[in-house]
């Protein structure tokens, strides 16, 4: 007997979800997301030279290189990259996220979160799986205009950078966003 589905957004949905979590499975290894991480950096840092006064100002940062999201009216994302206390990679996440609503299409981003102070970066290190928006908010910052900052913006503790985005996508945003520590 052959399962009809009353609703084929549902269908695609579902589909688009069992392909985030099959991107799980095939995790890359560390020497693949070292090499994505130092290409992202690149282009952050060319961008706007500011972008690198920036990062060696933070006390640590998030390098997500690749970030996938997709999803019809399902939608989920999925992504590895490093933690970076000066420059140095200390340990392995992923970012991951599910919602339901009005999301149409597929995309992809680079992203970085820097914690500017050593206690945003503590609370971060100290949590079991963070969530942006519910453990702590995250001030994105425009790379648009010309690369100029907000000032009221950097004043936050913690900074987001969205950049490189391919593909199109009716919702893009960093909220509900779950980081987790990975062992690589």
């Amino acid at each position: 007997m052959i399962m009809q589905w009353k609703n084929p957004l549902v269908a695609v949905g579902l589909v688009m979800l069992s392909l985030f979590a099959s991107t799980t499975a095939f995790a890359d290894s560390k020497a693949e997301i070292d090499a994505r991480v130092s290409q992202a950096l690149k282009q952050f840092y060319a961008h706007n030279p500011k972008n690198k006064e920036l990062a060696d100002k933070a006390a640590g940062m998030l390098v997500f290189p690749h970030i996938t999201k997709g999803g019809v009216d399902i939608a989920g994302e999925f992504g590895e990259g490093v933690l970076q206390v000066k420059g140095m990679t200390v340990d392995y996440y992923n970012i991951t996220s599910a919602s339901i609503g009005l999301t149409l299409g597929m995309a992809s981003r680079s992203e970085i979160i820097m914690f500017m102070t050593q206690e945003s970066l503590d609370e971060f290190k100290n949590s079991n799986g963070w969530k942006v928006g519910v453990d702590a908010g995250v001030a994105i910052v425009s790379l648009g205009a010309g690369g100029q900052y907000d000032t009221k913006t950097l004043q936050k503790p913690i900074l987001g950078f969205a950049f490189g985005e391919k593909g199109l996508i009716g919702d893009l945003s960093l909220e509900g966003s779950k980081i987790t520590k990975v062992q690589k």
